[in-house]
């Protein structure tokens, strides 16, 4: 079943910077050395322990995290698949909520009603953003192009 809530946060400043760049350091410096392996073994503190076996996708995400904590930064991580209200997803765009329900009802974002209420799934946000983001683009290109072609 989807949720609509985060799946975890950390607030910017609430976790040691210092531990997790030495933590960051570490996991990079194993990656390089290591780059054919797939699987991660994480040694156990305690002897006779069994040693954790982690993909190497969830290790760069790891290490990713660790990178924006290290910075000072907050981090948000959330399922591809989760679903979030409105308020939510017009939060992820720093938009209005009214803006965001004109951009649902006018079919650029998908959404499924639960009830009355509205639901888009995370990915289909992060797919707005980036087709948005082509759009902006292109029209800067033009706008560019136009100010070359009128000697501005």
């Amino acid at each position: 079943m989807a949720r609509t809530q985060l799946a975890s946060s950390i607030k910017p400043g609430s976790l040691d910077q210092e531990q997790s760049e030495r933590a960051l350091r570490r996991i990079k410096e194993y990656l390089m050395r290591h780059p054919e392996e797939k699987a991660i073994k994480v040694a156990a503190e305690r002897a006779g322990d069994e040693a954790l076996v982690l993909p190497r996708e969830a290790v760069s995400m790891l290490a990713y995290i660790l990178a924006q904590i290290a910075e000072g930064r907050g981090v948000q991580v959330m399922p591809s698949h989760a679903e979030l209200t409105t308020q939510q997803a017009a939060a992820t765009l720093n938009v209005s909520r009214p803006y965001l329900i004109g951009l649902l009802e006018a079919g650029a974002i998908p959404f499924r009603l639960v009830g009355r209420h509205r639901r888009i799934r995370h990915d289909d946000l992060m797919e707005y953003v980036r087709q948005d983001s082509v759009k902006r683009r292109a029209a800067a290109d033009e706008l560019s192009d136009l100010g070359q072609e009128l000697g501005l």
